[in-house]
């Protein structure tokens, strides 16, 4: 019974699976990404990016699975109109206007061409629709390109050079393991943040720190903190959100590539303060006498040579990235810059208690949902995510983020996570943490490890869902402020804590002199810290 019946059940597939095929909606396909490998006069040249439509055939995964088609200009070039250019065997050039896509694909067809290139009149892309008739049967592929690879393939065929273009549409991975190296420096950078009283041992270094300033050094010897301490209160929290949001539109409505450049040299500025923050304290850590060798210099008196060390090469490191900011590798100097920085403005802002905190990721959380899902109804386009895709920004990108390169994926890329993404969960860890140690709880009994577990779930969920919905930017303090301040609050309910975290105040001595130590302000000029 059973082998009788094996001949059937496959012919039943087969039929199956035919009938599915042929039910298929010819106007309804998936768009696919599409490289297109050049070879000039027969040698091998760029390779540029593409868009198949939503009609004709696919094409392959693989180059080698298809084979290398001589370009030629349709003329008319609209392809509205049969051709009086000889198409046969090529892969025809056609110009955005004038008729539907789908009509000058037939009409290529008809000509004889293996393959449609239409070229559109602006450098983006965009999925290509059947015209009203349904009925059209196209069997070749349909491919979009930019204005400005038409115009470099027009160049080549008007200067009389052999152009032949290949393409094929490779496959995307699922997901990307550039997600997992970013979602690790998002998570170590909190943690550092948060543990880098710690580490570099400030009862001692702070002392040796005011050192590298002899201005300092003369006027606050005796004092143990050189830096000093912003506490965030309720109303700075939401002036500080309305001020971003602002600020958002500003760059949503008047991006520039001047504009950029602004945002450009404030990162340098930040990230060197940053860098030579993290240098210096470390250095000190390992070395303490390192501050006590000095040198005069003109203007700026005696300042330490570590520290004058130290602020060349973060100065140096700082020009470097500028210049070869568009390099493939130019991410690591930004990313090296920015984990700096965060690591310093989380050592110099602080949230008092939860009730801040709550105030603060409260408004961050609707500011983030607000510019991404909500925006798009009243701007009509996304304010979130064409700010940090840098659309009319001249080919500059904002600098306020962390990136890691798509290695695995065809068409390169990078991951990105922005600054605030990680500031704001990262003030209430490192709250966290000064809480624990204030109340000298345990790792298990106290807030920090709970915190920080729940900020790399929060993240998780973010990439999750960004992968489920198909790459769309998504606001990532919505997972991050539930999976942070809702692990707190939960846990300080749990443990009859809640009232103690929600009007904490930490240790009036330190807070008061941290305050009002107004003239150590001097200390933090780069020369002098």
């Amino acid at each position: 019974m059973l082998s009788s019946s094996l001949p059937a059940a496959i012919l039943l597939l087969f039929f199956s699976v035919a009938a599915a095929a042929a039910d298929e909606d010819p106007c309804n396909r998936v768009s696919q990404l599409v490289k297109i490998q050049s070879w000039i006069d027969g040698k091998e040249d760029e390779e540029y990016n593409g868009m198949s439509a939503k009609f004709g055939s696919y094409l392959p995964v693989e180059a080698v699975q298809t084979a290398k088609l001589p370009a030629v200009f349709a003329d008319p070039m609209d392809c509205c109109s049969a051709s009086t250019v000889k198409l046969s065997g090529s892969a025809a050039l056609c110009a955005r206007g004038t008729c539907d896509f789908s009509a000058k694909a037939v009409v290529a067809q008809t000509g004889g061409a293996a393959a449609v290139f239409m070229i559109n009149d602006a450098d983006e892309l965009f999925e290509m629709d059947c015209s009203s008739d349904k009925s059209v049967n196209i069997s070749i592929p349909v491919v979009q390109t930019t204005k400005s690879v038409g115009d470099a393939l027009n160049k080549l065929l008007t200067s009389k050079k052999k152009v032949e273009v290949l393409p094929y549409a490779p496959t995307r991975p699922v997901v990307d393991y550039s997600v997992a190296f970013l979602w690790l420096m998002a998570v170590a950078t909190v943690i550092c943040a948060s543990l880098w009283a710690d580490i570099t041992a400030p009862d001692q270094i702070d002392e040796r720190y005011n050192e590298l300033s002899p201005k300092s050094a003369m006027s606050e010897a005796g004092k143990d903190d050189s830096e000093e301490i912003v506490n965030i209160d309720t109303k700075g929290a939401v002036v500080f959100v309305i001020t971003a949001s602002t600020f958002l539109v500003l760059l949503f409505f008047f991006m520039s590539s001047w504009f950029i450049w602004v945002l450009i040299i404030l990162f340098c500025i930040g990230g060197i303060e940053g860098m030579h923050n993290c240098i210096v304290s470390l250095g000190l850590r390992k070395r303490p006498t390192c501050a006590q060798k000095n040198v005069n210099l003109p203007f700026f008196g005696e300042v330490s040579i570590f520290s004058l060390i130290a602020l060349l090469f973060s100065v140096t490191f700082a020009v470097l990235w500028v210049v070869f900011r568009h390099e493939s590798f130019s991410w690591f100097g930004q990313d090296f810059l920015g984990i700096c920085l965060m690591i310093t403005v989380l050592q110099m802002a602080r949230l008092p208690n939860i009730k801040v905190a709550t105030v603060l990721l409260c408004c961050a959380f609707v500011y983030d949902i607000f510019w991404v899902f909500i925006s798009p109804v009243i701007f009509q386009k996304s304010v979130m995510i064409t700010v940090a895709r840098g659309d009319k920004a001249g080919g500059e990108a904002i600098p306020m983020l962390l990136r890691f390169p798509r290695l695995s994926d065809p068409w390169g890329g990078y991951d990105m996570i922005g600054f605030g993404d990680i500031l704001f969960p990262g003030l209430l860890v490192s709250f966290s943490r000064r809480f624990d140690k204030d109340l000298k709880k345990g790792v298990v009994s106290g807030y920090f490890l709970w915190l920080v577990i729940g900020y790399a779930f929060g993240l998780f969920f973010t990439y999750l869902g960004l992968y489920l919905m198909n790459g769309h930017g998504q606001p990532a303090l919505l997972y991050l402020v539930p999976c942070t301040l809702g692990v707190a609050v939960v846990l300080g309910c749990k443990r009859g804590e809640l009232n103690i975290l929600w009007n904490y105040e930490a240790d009036s001595s330190s807070s008061s002199s941290n305050s009002n130590n107004t003239s150590t302000a001097d200390t933090k000029q780069p020369p002098q810290v």
